[in-house]
């Protein structure tokens, strides 16, 4: 979790000529070099809107929202708010605090499974009335933890048709990210051993199911035992990508042994873990800090794609947190706090949240945006945030929208917003996290946004607030000419 002030985005005056990726983010560096503003219009002005279920909000675990704004949204959108923390869901159990990452995919009849995280830490309770993600001890991975996900089926109309626990037992589930297959890849954004002596720090396979049930909690360690934020695959080879939370973090790729899977449970077959290496700059550090980890301001060009190579990592299950150590002395780039990642147009997309020259009151960054091209084996840093503003304040969770834009969501200190970025190169705030505490005096929640990712029908935006716990369907005039997915 980051506690930093609101701060600008700005990008250094350099093109992405010679970039062979076509994105919204090409289009901002071609409008940076001419000289242009990169502040749009978006949708609209932000307004602040009562959820169109508003009147099922009375009893929730911060009191009456049934008159309170919980978002404020652009002219023509809408929203559900739907599985609150403390909510009862269809298997008897109440929905567990945390919200964090989270994906959508295709069910019966025109619905949508989603299959959502819950961050949280060993016998966490949120707001004194839940314990984390309850299963039989059989289905729990670890007695003593309360993390793991939930899975919410809902309706053409943005309803609730049910929800239910879905992985229990694993620890600070932050991001992951979505199979084709139909699964979702739960990551525990840690590195620990419990009190009862299980280790902690892998990524765990949920199928996206409408059917109540619990998932087989099986780490898949071959993909490797360190502090995880999320995948990304690519459909195209069958390879996982990889971010790790540390501010000395690594990039990776994971190389299934069943080479391209295409069902649940394959994964756990195994497969060779490999770390990004950045051609004839070994151990760089990419964080352009000169206060962090040994980096310096300027060091890493924005908008000049890098050659790479990749590493192979032999001690997958370590120990101790040695991962990214064996990654390093191998030659693997560093990275200030990897967190989101999304595959889309055959680019990976993932985020550096604290990566950028230090804040003006800090000793980290404000967020970088990275694409990594398989095709052409080069990495790009697309997007730095200086040390001042208030446009985009450390980016964390990434997707795509199906008409081509950009999602940020940020993690930061003070108001939080969905930033989108558009196929003119321009940015914008899309959402805002409007909410105000009844039980904390009208108190602003501010709480991070997590879990963007659209409807596989293309119609509504899912994303989560994690201090109260409320995912959110919204929905309006997006539009009309959608870029499929490729």
């Amino acid at each position: 979790m980051a506690f930093s002030r609101r701060r600008f985005l700005t990008l250094a005056g350099a093109t992405a000529a010679g970039v062979t990726a076509i994105s919204p983010l090409e289009a901002f560096y071609a409008r940076i070099a001419r000289g242009e503003g990169v502040t749009g219009a978006g949708f609209g002005p932000l307004q602040p809107k009562l959820a169109v279920n508003h009147a099922e909000l009375a009893n929730t675990v911060i009191g009456d929202l049934r008159n309170i704004p919980l978002l404020e949204l652009p002219p023509g959108f809408n929203y559900t708010a739907i599985s609150i923390t403390g909510q009862t869901m269809s298997d008897g159990n109440p929905v567990p605090g945390d919200h964090d990452g989270m994906a959508a995919f295709r069910g019966p009849g025109r619905s949508v499974i989603l299959v959502r995280n819950h961050e949280l830490d060993a016998n966490e309770n949120k707001f004194g009335n839940t314990r984390g993600v309850i299963a039989p001890s059989d289905k729990k991975y670890d007695q003593i933890n309360s993390g793991g996900t939930t899975t919410l089926v809902v309706g053409q109309n943005r309803e609730l048709l049910k929800h239910f626990g879905s992985l229990a037992g694993t620890i600070r589930n932050c991001a992951g990210g979505p199979t084709p297959w139909g699964s979702w890849i739960s990551c525990e954004e840690t590195f620990s051993q419990s009190s009862t002596g299980v280790p902690h720090g892998y990524n765990f396979e949920v199928p996206a199911s409408s059917k109540i049930g619990l998932a087989d909690p099986i780490p898949l360690k071959a993909m490797g035992r360190f502090s995880h934020e999320a995948i990304a695959l690519d459909p195209k080879t069958g390879y996982i990508y990889e971010t790790e939370d540390r501010g000395d973090s690594c990039f990776y790729r994971f190389v299934p042994a069943v080479g391209k899977a295409n069902a649940p449970g394959q994964l756990a077959q195994g497969g060779t873990l490999y770390a990004l290496v950045i051609k004839n700059k070994p151990t760089l550090n990419t964080s352009n800090n000169s206060n962090n980890a040994g980096g310096a301001e300027g060091l890493v060009p924005v908008g000049q794609p890098l050659p790479v190579e990749w590493v192979q990592i032999e001690d997958v299950d370590p120990v101790q947190d040695t991962v990214r150590k064996e990654a390093q002395s191998k030659g693997a780039a560093i990275f200030y706090r990897g967190e989101g990642a999304w595959y889309d147009n055959n680019l990976i997309y993932f985020i550096s949240t604290q990566g950028g020259p230090p804040a003006v009151d800090s000793t980290y960054g404000n967020g970088q945006v990275w694409i990594y091209n398989p095709r052409e084996e080069t990495i790009t840093l697309f997007v730095e945030a200086s040390p001042s503003g208030e446009l985009l304040d450390e980016p964390d969770n990434i997707t795509v929208a199906p008409f081509g834009d950009l999602f940020l969501c940020e993690d930061g200190g003070g108001e939080q917003f969905v930033v989108g970025v558009n196929q003119k190169g321009e940015l914008y705030q899309f959402a805002r996290n409007a909410i105000v505490r009844p039980d904390r005096n009208g108190e602003p929640d501010n709480s991070e946004f997590a879990g963007a990712c659209f409807s596989p029908y293309g119609d509504t935006l899912f994303v989560n607030t994690q201090g109260v716990g409320i995912t959110y369907c919204i929905w309006g005039p997006w539009p009309r000419q959608y870029r499929k997915f490729r």
